[in-house]
């Protein structure tokens, strides 16, 4: 580590504290050549590990512009978008792991996705996935409704849970079937 201020190559550490819910470490540096202190933050390197077998650094950026692609003409803005790569970068360092396979990326991607629009994730979905006709398509759908379908149960507003009367219920014993011989 140098120093920011006289280049020197060398630095002590005076203090450590994990920052970001452990995502990076903070350090408190002092050089030994011109006595100042300094801050450095030390992040873990993402990298994705691509089907090919290619390594590259995780980049957010990437992420924003693929699912940009997959929401235009669609009401999302930029810092929607942006607070999705953020999810996407979260949830994959979360995950502890330093080398992420690229499909695992389009996984943490689809979830974020579905809940801001869901045109924009058939889209994306559809080339992730690979669909390959339309029944793939009306599957996703499908899925999609059943998502959607009410349980049957209203909520109950807060009034109505002091104004409602209280009934209680009391069960029966049920007592075993004779099976016939």
């Amino acid at each position: 580590m140098h120093c920011p201020y006289c280049r020197h190559t060398d630095s002590k550490v005076l203090d450590s504290r994990a920052a970001e819910d452990g995502g990076s470490i903070r350090r408190r540096r002092q050089c030994p050549a011109c006595e100042r202190r300094f801050t450095t933050i030390e992040q873990m390197q993402l990298v994705v590990v691509k089907r090919s077998g290619v390594v590259e650094p995780f980049n957010r950026d990437k992420v924003i512009s693929g699912v940009r692609k997959a929401c235009k003409g669609r009401p999302v803005d930029e810092t929607q978008l942006a607070r999705l790569g953020q999810l996407v970068e979260d949830s994959l360092r979360a995950s502890g792991q330093p080398e992420v396979p690229a499909d695992e990326v389009g996984v943490a991607i689809l979830g974020p996705l579905r809940e801001l629009d869901q045109v924009a994730y058939l889209r994306f979905a559809s080339v992730y996935r690979q669909y390959e006709s339309v029944d793939d398509f009306e599957a996703e759908i499908a899925l999609l409704r059943v998502e959607q379908e009410p349980t049957g149960i209203e909520p109950m507003i807060p009034n109505q849970v002091a104004d409602s009367k209280v009934s209680t219920f009391t069960p029966h014993k049920l007592t075993p079937r004779r099976q016939s011989p």
